[in-house]
């Protein structure tokens, strides 16, 4: 059985905040990815911070015209009434 080989290289990159340093190692393949990620004048911390924080719907606030909204909003509302009558269909054969 073949085993993958990993070439394993101490990638160091030190930035100070408040809440001090840490070192970590990863793997070339996984540095190039970050390196990839990294926006100008972003730091590795910034880059890490940005791809793995939550995402909160209010920052789509804005995105999407009035047009936009009120299309959702009916396909949404089309979507649960249909959701709505197969869930009674299928109470109703059942009880």
């Amino acid at each position: 059985m073949l085993k993958k080989f990993i070439n394993w290289t101490t990638h160091t990159y030190t930035h100070r905040r408040l809440m001090g340093t840490k070192n970590i190692a990863i793997s070339d393949e996984a540095y190039q990815m970050l390196k990839a990620l990294k926006k100008s004048g972003e730091s590795f911390t910034d880059v890490i911070e940005r791809v793995t924080r939550k995402s909160c719907v209010l920052e789509l606030a804005g995105v999407l015209s009035k047009r936009e909204v009120a299309t959702v909003e009916t396909h949404v509302k089309e979507l649960r009434r249909r959701s709505s009558r197969r869930i009674a269909q299928t109470t109703g054969a059942l009880g």
